[in-house]
């Protein structure tokens, strides 16, 4: 049952926001308010809608300036702002100035904007989490874009031996697969959807970095009849949390990694970011958990730490 928000709490107060187009239904208002909760403070958190489009830079400065007027400890920044926001801020953590997005901005006492990216380092501790002791080894990545770009950087971070960047934009993945060289002198694979059955036989592990398995984007990013039981079955969409990538992944014997240990470890580390308190990762897992059991009509097995 998810934790009841204390209102009799006196201790810090957090001010804390997230910027981006179509944010009402997010959930991350309410971990890191629970969250803030368990550590005694009183933690408000704010969605704020921002569609992008014409003038759209300007807008984002302002929103930027006001929040740091009205006293925001820090902002989380979403689609279609994570790229644009960073000639805005003042400083980049590594994560951010690697792959050249932030969702995480934080003002400091001395009246700076530093922009961080907790999508990589969610990913690498959900990965870590998942994947244990055993090696990544080859994998194929499907999706080039930002979560994409997140999701590679953490993978090479993590050791693979080598990575296959599969896209329908080979613009897309260029960008990355230079990123990627430059960054940490790693030479990535780049390939078109087409080749997927020839990559798989070869691979051992592959992670889904497309919007393919949301609710409005049914289905999986390619022929799950391609799996084979030695591979590992990574996804980033986390809702829902059985997408029909890992489903058929289960049946046919992978290991698999849902996308719910990215969403609370980026929300962990932001929490982190924000307020220098540790987050009880464990915790923030079982909020996350129910609060998409309470959405969804249908039960499902529940994730662990």
């Amino acid at each position: 049952m998810i934790e009841t928000l204390r209102s009799t709490d006196t201790g810090r107060s957090i001010l804390a926001g997230l910027i981006g187009h179509g944010v009402g239904p997010s959930l991350t208002p309410t971990m890191h308010e629970l969250e803030g909760s368990r550590h005694g403070m009183r933690y408000i958190y704010r969605s704020i809608e921002f569609a992008g489009g014409e003038g759209s830079q300007e807008e984002l400065g302002g929103l930027l300036q006001m929040a740091q007027r009205l006293g925001f400890n820090g902002l989380n920044i979403t689609f279609p702002a994570k790229q644009s926001v960073v000639p805005l801020l003042d400083e980049l953590g590594p994560s951010a100035a690697m792959i050249g997005a932030v969702n995480t901005v934080v003002f400091t006492d001395d009246g700076a904007t530093v922009g961080h990216n907790t999508d990589v380092t969610g990913f690498q501790a959900c990965i870590d989490d998942g994947l244990g002791e055993t090696a990544c080894g080859h994998v194929v990545l499907v999706g080039s874009g930002g979560a994409g770009s997140a999701v590679a950087h953490a993978l090479v971070m993590r050791g693979v031996t080598s990575l296959s960047l599969v896209d329908v934009d080979l613009e897309k993945s260029a960008t990355l697969a230079r990123s990627l060289h430059t960054t940490h002198g790693f030479t990535a694979e780049r390939a078109q959807p087409e080749h997927l059955p020839q990559l798989l036989q070869r691979a051992d592990g592959v992670v889904n970095a497309t919007p393919f398995g949301m609710a409005h984007h049914p289905g999986s990013p390619f022929d799950t009849e391609l799996l084979q039981p030695r591979h590992w079955v990574a996804d980033v969409v986390y809702r829902p949390v059985d997408t029909v990538l890992l489903r058929a992944a289960e049946e046919r014997g992978c290991l698999t990694v849902s996308g719910l240990g990215m969403a609370m470890h980026q929300a962990a580390d932001a929490f982190e970011i924000f307020t220098g308190e540790t987050a009880d990762r464990v915790s923030m897992l079982d909020d996350l958990n129910a609060l998409i059991e309470a959405e969804s009509p249908h039960p499902r097995a529940t994730m662990h730490r």
